[in-house]
């Protein structure tokens, strides 16, 4: 009986220490920042790992008055964009510890 208690304290040394390795990660994505683009590089959105928007570029180029509706467009796919990437680094990073787990939803 003793020796199940062995594995047990071993499993919950092991969960803490994925614990402690999973909010260093999600703790390193917050600081990242990423680009998102549109039009060619016409239009640039940068996020960072908390998905707000930190920055948005906007080339003189593509500023017209007589087509607003083409910039939004830009600007909108630019976010969409960003918003792909941070969301592709963040499974990357935090799908390391869930691999095999076969969580539902989707989980990271």
């Amino acid at each position: 009986m003793m020796r199940g208690m062995g594995n047990m304290n071993s499993m919950m040394k092991q969960m803490q220490k994925m614990q402690k390795q999973m909010q260093a990660a999600q703790e390193e994505l917050l600081e990242k920042t990423v680009e998102g683009t549109a039009g060619g590089g016409m239009v640039t959105v940068v996020i960072n790992g908390n998905k707000q928007v930190l920055e948005v570029k906007i080339k003189e180029d593509v500023v017209d008055p007589d087509d607003i509706e083409m910039l939004q467009d830009l600007v909108m796919a630019a976010t969409n964009d960003a918003l792909k990437k941070i969301e592709e680094l963040t499974m990357s990073t935090m799908g390391q510890f869930t691999k095999g787990l076969n969580l539902p939803g989707g989980l990271f």
